[in-house]
């Protein structure tokens, strides 16, 4: 996971991801490189070894100039790793938790909207209007919950 981290790091880069579209379709020499960018050799470099260090460019000596290319299974690996984290599920809990989605985890939020984009404030600051929007209701679950809370703790 730090590998892949690093790698998106070094990707948020503009100038780092161009070289790797580049790179992608041809191995190219620092000097053609530069020229494609419009920068200077230097700029090039300096980016290189920052893409060379987290893996994702590899340099090869032909004759007495460098090629680089990208390494495609690292790049693979991260598209892989980003699958992964698209195929996660949605929470079906209707609450924020801590770290995972487990009912034995402290909550985060006592909220139980449906739709806490559209708060607007905090839920007990709600309108009727907007809890009608929200949860269909006259009651907010978020009132409800607190409401019972304090009746049995008084």
């Amino acid at each position: 996971m730090d590998d892949y981290l690093r790698i998106l790091k070094a990707l948020a880069d503009e100038t780092r991801f161009k070289l790797v579209e580049l790179l992608i379709t041809h191995d190219l020499c620092v000097g053609a490189l530069a020229l494609k960018l419009g920068i200077s050799a230097a700029a090039v470099s300096q980016h290189l070894k920052l893409l060379r260090d987290v893996g994702l460019v590899k340099g090869e000596k032909r004759g007495y100039w460098t090629h680089y290319g990208v390494d495609r299974e690292k790049l693979r690996g991260l598209a892989s790793s980003i699958e992964e984290l698209l195929a996660l599920s949605p929470c079906k809990e209707s609450f924020c938790v801590k770290n995972e989605c487990r009912k034995e985890e402290e909550k985060m939020c006592q909220c139980r909207c449906e739709f806490p984009e559209r708060l607007k404030e905090t839920p007990e600051k709600c309108t009727p209007e907007q809890i009608k929007e929200c949860h269909g209701e006259e009651k907010h679950p978020c009132r409800e919950e607190k409401e019972g809370t304090e009746e049995g703790g008084a």
